[in-house]
This record gives C-alpha cells, structure tokens and sequence, in this order.
C-alpha cells in the first residue's frame, strides 16, 4: 500500500533503508485529482517492483516563495520557517522521484512551480547526482507531455536521471486516464529497474557533465559568498 505523509506536522519516518522512492502531487484537487491518479499509478509500479513508496500531496502543505535573498548559498538555509525543509530531505532521502502536475496556461501548477524555485541551492550543488526520476502530467487540450517534459527537465537540472514521461490530454473523453494509469505502473517500474541497475543514458551523461562543469565554475567565482555550496563542492570531492 502506499504511505501518505503530511509534511506540515515534520513526521518523520525511520527504518531498514531499501530503496525509496517519493511521488509528488502537484493538483490542488486533492482526492479528485486525475493528475493525482497518475501518480499513484507510478508508486504503485515501483511498490510492486519492489521499492518503498511515499505519496506527497504538495497542496497539502505551506510552502512560500522564493525571496532569492542568497542565504541558502551562503550558510545552507532559508530564511522561510515552513514545510519546504521536511520535503525537501524526504526528497534527499530516496533513490528516486515521480514529479506530477495538471497543464495550467502551458506549464506546472504554481503550487509544484513554488517548490521547484526553493531548489536553487540544490541546482548549484547538483544534489541529485545519483538519483533518478519521472514525470507526469495531464491536460484539458494541450501540453501535458510538454509540462511532462518541463518536469523531468528540472530534475535533470538538478543532478537526477530521467527514464520517462506520461503524458495524457482528456478533452471530450474522461476514459483516456484508464490506459494512461497503465502507462504510469509501467513507468514506475522502469524507475526501479534504472534505479536498481544503475542505468545511464549517453545524452543526459553528457548534459549533467557539462551542468556540472558549469556549476563547478560558478561556485569557484562565488566562493567567498555561497560559503556554504562552496564547502559542499570540497566536501564531495568534486573540486
């Protein structure tokens, strides 16, 4: 079964470490949500392949702007008290992760959008190097294997390889989510199979080498300010 957390109360969740994998919903629809079905579909793939699965139902939870005021550059915080911080080391936590929206004026819900623009440091430190991830979305008319896409692209960004998208557009027929959560289950699967066979894709390797490269400098020419990503990119051996 898949395990619902509410990040607002900072639960936390002990235990033998398998693998991991967190699904986030970005549909403010709550239980009505056909974006939140597709990414149900995706845990329930990896819970059968074997992975340990969390569902985050992110409309559920407070998390504010982006003030882009560089403290997380420089010491590793935020200046927000809010829920940002417990999802975000839900995510640090798992081997892979299932990103999902609905299509909103051609891109992501604002509510996944706010989450996203919290990631900053993450980018410049590359913290998914090493995890993997996937995508969902669904649309009215138009867009959702672009916001699909969209997604996966801001995993990339941060360091995670992608191993796919479902994208499905309703229009007149309600029923097109039936083969569509089918697609999802075999999406979730193909996420634990990469995740367990540790699979690399030649186009991505050489995207995240050069984003890498890129970051690299970028912090060198900041050391004295982003004190904190600086201190990570030692730490992790990579300068």
């Amino acid at each position: 079964m898949v395990i619902y957390i509410y990040l607002s109360l900072r639960e936390r969740f002990h235990g033998e470490r398998g693998m991991k994998i967190v699904g986030i919903n970005g549909s403010p629809k709550g239980e009505k949500s056909q974006t939140r079905r597709l990414v149900m579909g995706v845990l329930e793939g990896a819970r059968q392949a074997g992975a340990d699965v969390t569902f985050v139902d992110i409309c559920d939870l407070e998390i504010k702007y982006c003030r882009a005021c560089g403290k997380c550059y420089a010491k590793g915080e935020c200046m927000h008290d809010d829920d940002f911080p417990a999802l975000y080391e839900k995510m640090l936590d798992s081997d892979g992760i299932v990103l999902g929206s609905p299509v909103y004026i051609n891109t992501v819900t604002a509510q996944l959008k706010t989450m996203l623009d919290r990631m900053a440091d993450g980018v410049h430190c590359q913290h998914f190097t090493g995890k993997y991830g996937c995508a969902v979305s669904t649309a009215g008319g138009s867009m959702a294997e672009e916001t699909a896409a969209y997604m996966n692209s801001a995993l990339l960004m941060l360091g995670a390889t992608t191993v796919g998208t479902v994208g499905v557009i309703f229009g007149s027929n309600p029923d097109a989510i039936v083969p569509a959560q089918k697609k999802a289950k075999e999406l979730g699967r193909k996420l634990v199979n990469a995740i367990k066979t540790k699979w690399k894709d030649p186009v991505q390797v050489k995207n995240q080498a050069e984003r890498k490269e890129h970051m690299k400098h970028l912090v060198l020419a900041n050391k004295d300010i982003w004190a904190h990503e600086y201190e990570h990119w030692k730490t992790m051996g990579w300068l």
